[in-house]
């Protein structure tokens, strides 16, 4: 397990403002959080040296890219072994039609969200690219009616995990 990072109220508010919006300028997230340029850049760059900051993604609509129907896949792979396992995760992320790939325990071993055009579109997924394996046991779909995005990912609460020391974010106005 990843060795947690300390983070003061400082960073924890850089990585609140971020998360909301990752192109946010150096000048404004600075003024946002009450400090210079310069120790912003370096409070930044600190973060992702220490692997807290992953990197930056684009999100896009899949509606609006012809793929309006999302839905997740409950994935059964028997048996479940590491050499079908590999092939099988490789196979799926890279489908075109992949939104994200969680390997689960209990009785189902994967959980894939995916995006198509239609129904006729996700069962021709299901069919040709899931239930055709071998390895798979078994699929259940799920159809995603809605979708929210929630707050920024944050530590635990003070004293709730060692090794980070959280204080409230400074305020900027």
């Amino acid at each position: 397990m990843a060795e947690s990072v300390v983070l003061d109220a400082v960073d924890l508010h850089i990585l609140r403002l971020l998360q909301n919006d990752a192109r946010t300028t150096y000048r404004d997230l600075a003024a946002e959080v009450g400090v210079a340029p310069s120790t912003c850049l370096d409070r930044v760059t600190r973060l992702r040296r220490s692997g807290v900051i992953l990197g930056h993604q684009l999100r896009l609509d899949p509606a609006k890219l012809g793929r309006g129907l999302e839905a997740l896949l409950l994935v059964q792979v028997r048996p479940h072994r590491r050499e079908l396992i590999g092939p099988f995760v490789e196979r799926v992320r890279a489908l075109p039609e992949t939104r994200a790939l969680f390997h689960l325990t209990g009785p189902d071993d994967y959980l894939v969200q995916v995006a198509v055009t239609d129904t006729a579109d996700l069962q021709r997924l299901v069919l040709d690219e899931f239930t055709s394996r071998r390895e798979v046991a078994r699929v259940e779909t799920r159809l995603i009616f809605q979708a929210w995005d929630c707050g920024p990912l944050l530590p635990p609460a003070a004293g709730a995990r060692r090794g980070t020391d959280i204080k409230p974010p400074v305020s900027g106005h």
